[in-house]
């Protein structure tokens, strides 16, 4: 026997069906705060090593992604509404946003697209007198954003002013004064620089530079191989980045002048190394050496391997490097 049920049980079941459901996708969506809780210690971290404003990164993240809710940073992990440029050889994901289909770079993370923007605005020469701003001085980024071209939107500099300040992201930039646990590596006479020679056929390649040099990958890194008699300040150049970045990056002291074969990594070393867990530290072999060698902070090595620094360690020593 056929069973016919009431218009009205249809009609509140339908009600019912769609309201739990609104209910679930309300649930799939974070609220500023809890975007804020979630970012902040990444917004500190990048700030900490590119001296973008915490309050500026957390409030454009904000302002761009729709605290985290839009398609573009649930689909494609892209919190700064970046899109592809000629550079970007990384996915890519297609949204129609002042034009149909248009390019944006995908990622595998949120963080990575953190520390992507970071990249974005200290490796293009229009953003480079951001730089020259007080850190604390949110209300000058913001404006010298629009000024630098980053976005269209006339009211950009007070949309992220408004954010800064209803949810207090400037607190957040005071962590500038807080001390950083980094080797003191102005005390050049205790810091060797000798490199480990290596081939650099052993080491795959992951692209080009504009003059046609290859960038090898270690630790999932990228980097180069210095040239006879060249400065980091010409890598530097060659590469879009910052000369001071590179310095930090392969932990050396400014003025430094690498030699000829010596592994410049052109991105921030890891924790620890990728799958070797101790090296045998050889004759002539410094800490700083067995850091570019595998890939590592050097303020790691020494707190992996419980030693001040420029501590001499003597050859034979087996070294921690995870």
């Amino acid at each position: 026997m056929k069973v016919v049920y009431p218009t009205f049980l249809v009609y509140l079941v339908t009600v019912i069906t769609l309201f739990l459901a609104s209910g679930v996708v309300a649930q799939d969506r974070i609220s500023t705060e809890q975007y804020i809780e979630t970012y902040k210690k990444t917004a500190i971290e990048k700030m900490l090593e590119y001296k973008i404003p915490a309050s500026i990164t957390l409030a454009q993240g904000i302002l761009e992604s729709g605290s985290g809710n839009s398609d573009l940073a649930k689909k494609a992990n892209n919190h700064f509404g970046i899109k592809c440029h000629n550079e970007w050889t990384g996915k890519k994901f297609l949204l129609t946003d002042d034009a149909p289909n248009e390019c944006f770079r995908s990622y595998k993370s949120a963080e990575e697209s953190y520390r992507d923007h970071s990249l974005f605005l200290t490796q293009r020469e229009r953003y480079a007198d951001l730089f020259k701003l007080d850190i604390h001085d949110y209300k000058a980024w913001a404006n010298g954003l629009k000024k630098a071209g980053y976005a269209t939107n006339p009211r950009y500099p007070e949309l992220l002013i408004t954010i800064i300040e209803k949810y207090n992201l400037d607190e957040f930039d005071k962590s500038t004064s807080k001390k950083k646990v980094t080797p003191d590596l102005d005390r050049e006479a205790e810091i060797s620089y000798t490199f480990i020679p290596v081939n650099p056929s052993d080491f795959k390649v992951v692209g080009k530079s504009k003059e046609g040099r290859f960038i090898h990958s270690n630790n999932g890194i990228k980097l180069v191989f210095a040239r006879k008699d060249e400065s980091i300040e010409a890598i530097a150049d060659e590469f879009d980045v910052y000369a001071y970045q590179l310095y930090k990056y392969n932990d050396l002291k400014k003025g430094h002048r690498p030699e000829k074969g010596m592994m410049i990594y052109l991105e921030k070393k890891h924790r620890r190394a990728a799958s070797t867990k101790v090296h045998l530290l050889r004759d002539g072999e410094s800490l700083h050496a067995v850091s570019q060698l595998y890939g590592i902070r050097l303020d790691r090595l020494y707190k992996m391997n419980k030693l001040s620094v420029g501590a001499p360690v003597k050859s034979g020593c087996k070294l921690r490097l995870r």
